[in-house]
C-alpha cells in the first residue's frame, strides 16, 4: 500500500507530464466532453503548460480547479496531489452541475529545472498584478538593503560566509524585516531571489486567460493550488487570501482541518503579485455575481523552528548563487542543490505519506463543505 503511494510522486517533469496527460480518459469516464491542452513556451517549445477542462453545459453551477507547479520545484509534491484527486475525487463529485479544470505544471521550465522561478528568473507568484499596478521597486523598498546578503555577487564556496553575515543582519534590519522585505516579492533586481519580473510574464497571462475564459458559466468557483515549503514539517497549512472574509478558525471547524492561515503578516506573511490574490480581484471586479474559495495547500517541509529557519534561508540562496555564479568546486553544488530539493520536494518516506494523508483530509473537508460531494 505504501509503496503504491510513493509511486504517486513522479520522477520529474517528463514522466509527470506524461502521466497527466493519459488521465483524460479517465477524466471522460465522467466528463465525455473533457478535452485536454497544452501551451508550449514560446522560447523552450517542448515544455507545456497542459490543462484537462470538463465543462457542463445544461446546468453549469460549480467549477472546481486545481493547479500545481506555480513555483517548478513545487511541481513534483503537485503532481502527486493531484493523482490523488484524480484517483479518489472525481467518482464523488456531482457530475451534474460541476465543471473541471486541472492544470499541469504552471512553471514547465522551473520543474524541469528544479527551479521555483521561471527562465526569466521569475517568482510567477509574485508575477500577478492586476490593473492599475506596476513593476516597481518602490513597492518592497527593504528588499535593496538586504540585496547585497540575498544575493551575493560571487562564486559559492561554504556557508561560514553566509552564518556570519546573518548574524549580522539578524540585529540590523532585524529578524522581521528580513521575512517580510524578503518574502513579500520585489521588482528591482532580475538575478535576485523573489523577482516578481518587469512585466506580466507568458506564464502567468496564459493563466489569467485560461481562468477568464473558464469561469465564466459557472456561479460558484473553488480553487486549490498545490505549494511546498512554508510550514510545520509534517503538517500540511491551508493559506488563504485577505480577500477571504471567513476567519482562520472559523475555516478550520468548517473543513475539520487543523491548520488554516491567512497570508497576512499576523499570520503567514505578506506577498505582492500572489495568484490566488489575482483570482479575487478578477472575481470581485469582473464576475461579482460568483463566489469564489481559493486557497493554496503549503505542504511544510523542513519546519518552523529557527534552524529550520537558517537552513531554508541558506538553501534559497545558495541555489541561486550556484545557478548564477557557479560553485569553487562540484561538491559545494551537490549540497546546495540537496538542501534546495530538501526544501521544496523531500524524499523521506514518511513525509510523503503524512502529506498524501493531509490532502486527503484537506479535500474531504473543503469539497463537503463547499458542496461538491453527491
Amino acid at each position: 500500500m505504501n509503496t503504491a503511494l510513493l509511486n504517486l510522486f513522479p520522477k520529474n517533469y517528463i514522466v509527470s507530464r506524461e502521466r497527466f496527460r493519459s488521465q483524460l480518459a479517465r477524466v471522460q469516464a465522467y466528463w465525455p466532453n473533457a478535452e485536454l491542452h497544452h501551451h508550449a513556451l514560446a522560447e523552450h517549445p517542448d515544455l507545456t503548460i497542459d490543462w484537462i477542462r470538463a465543462n457542463v453545459t445544461e446546468q453549469p453551477e460549480k467549477l472546481l480547479i486545481i493547479t500545481t507547479g506555480e513555483h517548478g520545484a513545487e511541481g513534483t509534491v503537485g503532481a502527486a496531489m493531484m493523482q490523488v484527486f484524480v484517483e479518489e475525487y472525481l467518482l464523488r463529485l456531482n457530475l451534474q452541475d460541476t465543471g473541471l479544470l486541472l492544470v499541469h505544471a504552471i512553471n514547465p521550465w522551473g520543474m524541469q529545472h528544479n527551479r521555483r522561478v521561471n527562465s526569466n528568473n521569475v517568482d510567477l507568484n509574485r508575477n500577478f498584478l492586476g490593473d492599475g499596478k506596476t513593476f516597481t521597486p518602490a513597492a518592497n523598498p527593504e528588499y535593496r538593503l538586504l540585496h547585497p546578503f540575498l544575493n551575493p555577487q560571487k562564486s559559492l564556496r561554504s556557508k561560514l560566509d553566509f552564518l556570519s553575515k546573518l548574524i549580522k543582519i539578524m540585529f540590523s534590519p532585524g529578524q522581521s524585516a528580513l521575512h517580510s522585505g524578503m518574502l513579500m516579492g520585489q521588482y528591482e533586481f532580475p538575478q535576485g531571489l523573489y523577482f516578481g519580473g518587469k512585466k506580466i510574464e507568458e506564464e502567468t497571462r496564459v493563466m489569467m486567460d485560461l481562468y477568464r475564459k473558464t469561469v465564466q458559466p459557472y456561479a460558484q468557483l473553488l480553487h486549490l493550488d498545490m505549494h511546498t515549503g512554508y510550514g510545520p514539517r509534517y503538517q500540511m497549512s491551508l493559506v488563504n487570501s485577505p480577500a477571504e472574509r471567513r476567519a482562520s478558525t472559523e475555516l478550520e471547524a468548517a473543513f475539520n482541518y487543523p491548520e488554516v492561515v491567512t497570508a497576512n503578516p499576523e499570520e503567514f506573511y505578506a506577498i505582492q503579485g500572489d495568484m490566488i490574490d489575482w483570482i479575487y480581484e478578477l472575481v470581485q471586479t469582473e464576475f461579482p455575481e460568483k463566489t469564489l474559495f481559493a486557497t493554496a495547500f503549503e505542504f511544510g517541509t523542513l519546519g518552523m523552528s529557527l534552524p529550520a529557519a537558517i537552513r531554508s534561508l541558506w538553501a534559497m540562496i545558495f541555489e541561486n548563487q550556484v545557478h548564477w555564479h557557479a560553485a569553487t568546486n562540484e561538491a559545494v553544488v551537490r549540497r546546495a542543490k540537496a538542501d534546495f530539493s530538501a526544501l521544496f520536494s523531500p524524499l523521506e518516506k514518511n513525509w510523503r505519506l503524512k502529506a498524501i494523508a493531509d490532502a486527503r483530509q484537506a479535500f474531504d473537508g473543503i469539497l463537503r463543505d463547499q458542496g461538491f460531494f453527491l
